[in-house]
């Protein structure tokens, strides 16, 4: 009883006279507590109103936000429509398909946001690629495993990087016909004690490597009793390990091991004469293309277009003419 005496002192000098209802009013307790009730109730109504004010602010914003966000997206994607480039995405650094070099020498194209220059044998066939569409090429330097996210995501018109247009891959990307077709080796140090090998395996119990996420590093599980080790990013990687001796060998193709071993006499190849098991679509090199894309027919002409003599030339070429630190 004393609380509720307090209570109702407290309300009357608190309670605000817009609420209209004054504490003279008040006769009874049960009065006092329908007073409480009306004030709380009022109370709510202003809340809730004000809640409703900040939802209509808040939604007004984000609509707003969201008009803004889709004219910057049409306006960029009327921007890529209208460009006259053909980007490409590669590695830069799998002789002798694309290699990282220093100044144009021998036809090399100036990679996008560096100040170096991206050439090989993909390059050759980029350009080609890019001059019957009647487009600048443009390089955009590129992880192997950031190729394809590249690919999708629209950032590159196409990969030109020594890729196999696997089954795995056709699920995400479509391919072109192939531009070359290769075979499986082993690179190993010159010297060593796997120089002579001819067989799968000769290579029981040593350790080998690929790169990571290609087909490559799969089959190595062929070779009997194989110390198999753990995948590298890419083939500097590999390369840098051979000659130190962290590894005896990594599984390739040929011209990047006639590449490589041209390059640095520590390095020999080894090709098989019972080698690895493969599908012909794992040794073949194509174009990466979205998929459903409009420029896959007319890159297909424009491959046609490149005889099979031309295309051993431009390697023979490109392998004679790469940097020695490649």
């Amino acid at each position: 009883m004393i609380f509720l005496v307090y209570l109702k002192s407290l309300v009357f000098k608190i309670a605000p006279s817009n609420f209209g209802i004054g504490a003279f009013f008040i006769k009874s307790d049960k009065n006092f507590f329908l007073y409480l009730r009306g004030v709380g109730e009022k109370l709510y109504l202003k809340f809730k109103e004000g809640v409703d004010k900040m939802r209509n602010r808040l939604a007004k914003l984000a609509l707003a936000a969201l008009t803004a966000v889709a004219l910057v997206g049409c306006g960029g994607a009327k921007e890529s429509k209208e460009t006259n480039t053909f980007k490409i995405g590669m590695e830069a650094g799998y002789a002798p398909y694309n290699w990282t070099q220093l100044t144009d020498a021998n036809g090399g194209v100036k990679i996008s946001g560096s100040s170096e220059y991206a050439g090989g044998y993909d390059i050759e066939i980029a350009k080609r690629i890019a001059d019957g569409l009647g487009k600048e090429l443009v390089v955009v330097k590129t992880e192997w495993d950031g190729l394809v996210p590249a690919l999708v995501s629209g950032k590159v018109d196409a990969i030109i990087a020594g890729m196999s247009p696997t089954a795995e891959r056709k699920e995400t990307i479509d391919f072109t016909d192939t531009y070359y077709q290769s075979n499986l080796v082993m690179l190993v140090k010159n010297g060593g004690d796997y120089v002579n090998a001819k067989t799968l395996a000769d290579f029981s119990g040593a350790k080998i490597t690929g790169q990571l996420n290609t087909f490559h590093y799969t089959v190595i599980d062929q070779i009997p009793n194989v110390n198999k080790q753990p995948a590298m990013d890419n083939f500097p990687a590999m390369r840098v390990a051979l000659e130190s001796g962290v590894i005896d060998g990594y599984v390739t193709e040929r011209p990047e091991a006639i590449s490589a071993q041209s390059a640095n006499s520590n390095f020999k190849m080894v090709e098989f004469t019972d080698g690895f098991v493969t599908s012909p679509e794992d040794t073949a090199i194509a174009v990466g293309l979205a998929k459903n894309s409009p420029l896959k027919d007319k890159v297909n002409e424009i491959l046609r277009g490149i005889s099979q003599e031309e295309r051993l030339e431009i390697m023979d070429k490109v392998i004679q003419n790469q940097p020695a630190a490649q």
